[in-house]
């Protein structure tokens, strides 16, 4: 009887792995998209953050693929579609977040590049009484950007990469809360 068990146990895990698809990521957090955290990130209070990520390229990262020109690199790179691909949509989308494929369905691809991108998955710290504590809000799963976090990015692999001044870019997106 153990045997069985032992035997149907390891069948049971080799099906499991083999169901994963390849290169899947494994997410410790849940993402949530924009919108939610706009619900709280588009008040005065807390410097209309939502409304600079509304304005900003990143937000537009999906259009951006639609371009003639990101077309063309995408055709010299084998690539159909930038905007249906993973090798694009990595970086230009956050429910691929970083990876080639796509890790949620909670987030429309056309969000592009959000909150979540660069935050982590917000689901376990979005409560406000999680996000008064810093602390705590980090241990849920908040990320703290730094030039790391923008050179997942915005790095040589990009096919548009020229250089990165991570100060100069900083000015251009930065959203802190009001003093």
């Amino acid at each position: 009887m153990k045997r069985l068990f032992v035997c149907f146990t390891l069948k049971f895990v080799l099906l499991v792995v083999l169901a994963a698809p390849a290169g899947a990521v494994e997410l410790a957090h849940e993402f949530i998209g924009a919108k939610k955290c706009s619900l709280c990130h588009s008040k005065p209070a807390q410097g209309e953050q939502y409304a600079i990520w509304l304005q900003s390229k990143h937000a537009k990262a999906i259009e951006s693929l639609g371009t003639p020109e990101a077309k063309e690199i995408a055709a010299k790179l084998g690539i159909e579609n930038p905007q249906a691909s993973g090798k694009c949509l990595k970086c230009h989308s956050t429910a691929y977040w970083f990876s080639e494929e796509r890790v949620s369905e909670a987030i429309a691809v056309e969000e592009g590049i959000s909150c979540e991108s660069c935050h982590g998955a917000g689901k376990d710290y979005a409560k406000k009484s999680v996000m008064q504590n810093r602390e705590g809000a980090v241990a849920q799963g908040l990320l703290i950007p730094d030039e790391a976090t923008c050179q997942k990015c915005h790095n040589e692999e990009a096919p548009t990469f020229k250089s990165f001044d991570f100060k100069e870019k900083w000015e251009k997106i930065k959203h802190a809360l009001p003093e």
